[in-house]
């Protein structure tokens, strides 16, 4: 018998059993999804041999230092204003001794001055879809370790449900897919699906929920060995943990977002971080461009010329001007609105409009690894507390201490609440908040950072938030040029908070640079 199911009725039987990464899956194979594109094409850029073409980039962010690197190869003289003490924009790595710059609280690490003790305190993780990244770091000689994004013996926490009690992933992830695997099953055994099913695609259908939930024989679910055993005593047999009823899963939070947060692109595993910290990324770039990056150098105003940028700045309490054939500009937007310029209001007048994420991030030094001992390697606990989340290093393994991000507040009410606190009490809240999670917490903290990235000197605030409106006014002038002068920087990509967005619209804006310096060159014979 030949049946007739249309693709839609597929992906929807795909759905009920799967869930959506299992949709998605199905429909890449079916060809109705674009699989992931390659990395953006790095521009061929033309060499210069008989002109100097000057180009200032304001900030020494990833953006700046990509542009920086791929034009200084090809001859362009490149001069980069960093209005901070350091290179790397977001990407901040925190050792032993390291100035933390907030607005009227400058703190310095006190980590000990070990190789493994630091901390990610902004970008932290490589997606292995980020292809242009990853060729950076290949190229530039930046080891890379695999960075646990999710484990399976982490914790959930939420006040709501299971008494307070911290409850492992594994173990609600084995319930919530059984019941749900048991739901299935009953609709499929009631012909509730009355799709044109053969009788062997029903019972492979059975099947297929029975494998997925761990099912018993008629198709109920009660308990899975996959949530973790009574003991892992192996001289004697495996017991399983009592299950939770679906009702209480409901219950916990986790479901909404925590459940599915590594099934996107952006967090699904393989992720990777580089060997000794994030900022090893900067250090690559900064032993190419480092020469050319003058710090302290505060922007005071931006002036279009008919054929160039002129650009003064605020250097060692001396006010310094520089004239320049092309200006790349990765200061934050909110920044630029108090920055004297003259550039069109059809992009600038955006530079109030759009909103900053208020990350902040949390960092505890502890005496002893006593998650290994717990069996966690790496990934995230999450808990519907102020501190949402705390990472488990992934490197660094049996060592006998390690860096804990104890709080990552995604903004909201949270950020808010521990944004207003001084750094001490931020530090007594994540302890605190900790103990839910793992008694006896306290005794193991040594030493702490706190990371207001909206508080952060230069930079007051995180990724530019776009919505839908924002963009559909105001993004299309902000991407284009003015005159010679270019916005770049993750906040004019369509991958904000990410190193790939900022690396992509500084690829973006060179390559116009050297389409433009071809042009004009085509007849004075400039190029070699």
């Amino acid at each position: 018998m030949i049946v007739s199911i249309t693709r839609r009725r597929f992906l929807n039987l795909v759905g009920a059993t799967g869930g959506s990464g299992a949709v998605y899956k199905a429909a890449l194979g079916l060809g109705l999804v674009p699989s992931f594109a390659s990395a953006v094409e790095r521009p061929d850029i033309a060499p210069l041999s008989k002109s100097t073409r000057k180009v200032v980039i304001l900030g020494a962010g990833i953006a700046g230092l990509t542009a920086a690197y791929e034009l200084g190869r090809k001859g362009y003289e490149c001069t980069i204003l960093e209005a901070s003490h350091r290179a790397g924009g977001r990407v901040l790595t925190l050792r032993h001794g390291d100035l933390i710059d907030e607005a009227g609280a400058p703190q310095r690490c006190t980590f000990d001055d070990e190789p493994h003790l630091f901390l990610n305190a902004g970008a932290a993780r490589i997606p292995s879809t980020h292809n242009t990244l990853l060729d950076y770091c290949r190229e530039l000689g930046v080891e890379l370790i695999p960075f646990v994004n999710e484990n399976r013996n982490a914790y959930i926490q939420d006040d709501a449900a299971f008494g307070g009690k911290p409850v492992r992933n594994r173990e609600y992830m084995a319930d919530a897919r059984g019941f749900l695997a048991e739901l299935a099953a009953k609709g499929l055994q009631a012909k509730v699906l009355d799709a044109p099913l053969t009788k062997a695609d029903q019972e492979r259908l059975l099947e297929f929920a029975r494998a997925f939930g761990d099912l018993d024989g008629q198709h109920r679910y009660r308990g899975s060995i996959r949530a973790g055993a009574k003991s892992y005593d192996y001289t004697r047999p495996e017991e399983k943990l009592p299950f939770r009823e679906f009702p209480e899963l409901l219950d916990c939070n986790f479901w909404r977002i925590a459940m599915h947060f590594t099934e996107q692109p952006d967090q699904a595993p393989m992720m990777m971080e580089p060997v000794g910290g994030m900022d090893m990324v900067v250090r690559g770039f900064m032993k190419h461009v480092g020469a050319r990056v003058i710090t302290h150098a505060v922007v005071e105003a931006v002036t279009l010329r008919e054929k160039g940028v002129d650009v003064v700045y605020r250097h060692n309490g001396k006010r310094e001007k520089i004239a320049a054939d092309f200006c790349l500009n990765n200061i934050p937007l909110h920044l630029m609105a108090g920055v004297e310029h003259n550039l069109p209001p059809s992009g600038a007048g955006c530079f109030t409009a759009v909103p900053r994420g208020k990350l902040l991030k949390i960092g505890l030094q502890a005496r002893e690894r006593f998650w290994e001992r717990d069996g966690i390697y790496g990934g995230i606990s999450w808990t519907t507390q102020d501190i949402t989340q705390i990472w488990y290093p992934s490197h660094g393994i049996h060592k006998r201490k390690g860096v804990l991000l104890a709080a990552y507040c995604f903004g909201g009410p949270a950020a808010d609440k521990l944004e207003a606190m001084p750094h001490a009490e931020r530090l007594e809240l994540a302890i605190r908040q900790g103990e839910k999670i793992h008694p006896g917490y306290r005794r193991y903290i040594e030493s702490g950072v706190s990371i207001a990235w909206h508080r952060m000197n230069h930079m007051l605030g995180c990724a530019a938030e776009w919505t839908d409106e924002l963009r559909e006014k105001w993004f299309a002038a902000l991407q284009a040029p003015a005159g010679r002068h270019y916005m770049i920087g993750d906040q004019v990509s369509y991958h904000p908070g990410w190193q790939q967005g900022a690396m992509h619209s500084a690829l973006k804006a060179i390559s116009d640079i050297d389409r433009r310096v071809r042009a004009e060159s085509m007849t004075s014979g400039l190029l070699a």
